[in-house]
């Protein structure tokens, strides 16, 4: 439900994933398996309500996936022993970057070179998610609201587009590498369905002030649980 209202939900899942003892390839390849659902119904939820702009996903839809494929490619070549403190130093980081950013508000004014600025979203971020992913959904929504000027409403439904792009990519890679648990990926891409039809309504009954309550809740839980892993 929070990852189909503003993005995030890869920071609770990815952490819990490691926390009881998955090594990083596999938490990363077992959290792409469960979120796919997730970003896959909010994106049917949020396309059944006519909020997609079909010219943006033409074009985003590839890109995120041609990110995403880099970006997992990457990450399996990396030794388990080298990744999982470079993932625990993104979760911070990425937290971090979250907790400080500027007010979500919409941005009214002309953007210039719209189908580039999209592009590299859809590139960057894709490549991002691919690689590690906590937060991009986050990241996609303040993207298109500060850089495309869309509404934080309409900013998280089309950033569904990038995210499912880039979650089936990177979980194509991973399965065919043997790098997703199934037995914990199936059960949580249940609870995804639903959590990812449920949010995606609850988004568009809520409009944008829900959108920057949830985007604030996620932040600074994760940066309280992360401050407390850190002290113990």
């Amino acid at each position: 439900m929070v990852d189909a209202v503003a993005g995030g939900g890869g920071l609770v899942t990815l952490p819990a994933l490691l926390a009881v003892g998955m090594p990083p390839h596999l938490a990363l390849g077992t959290n792409k398996g469960q979120a796919v659902f997730g970003s896959g119904a909010a994106l049917a939820g949020f396309a059944r309500a006519r909020m997609i702009d079909p010219g943006l996903a033409r074009l985003a839809f590839p890109l995120g996936l041609a990110g995403s494929a880099g970006g997992a490619a990457l990450v399996l070549l990396l030794d388990p022993a080298v990744l999982k403190p470079v993932v625990l130093a993104l979760l911070v980081a990425i937290a971090i970057v979250l907790a400080f950013r500027p007010t979500l508000v919409e941005r009214r004014a002309a953007v210039a070179h719209p189908a580039l600025v999209l592009a590299a979203l859809a590139l960057g971020l894709g490549a991002y998610d691919g690689f590690f992913g906590p937060g991009v959904g986050t990241l996609l929504v303040l993207g298109m609201v500060w850089l495309l000027g869309l509404s934080p409403t309409r900013a998280t439904a089309n950033a569904k587009v990038i995210n499912f792009a880039s979650n089936l990519a990177a979980l194509l890679l991973f399965a065919s590498r043997g790098a997703v648990l199934w037995q914990v990926a199936a059960p949580m891409a249940a609870a995804q369905l639903a959590g990812g039809w449920l949010g995606s309504k609850a988004a568009m009954r809520g409009g944008d002030v829900l959108v920057r309550r949830v985007v604030f809740a996620v932040v600074l839980g994760l940066v309280t649980k992360l401050g407390l892993d850190l002290l113990g």
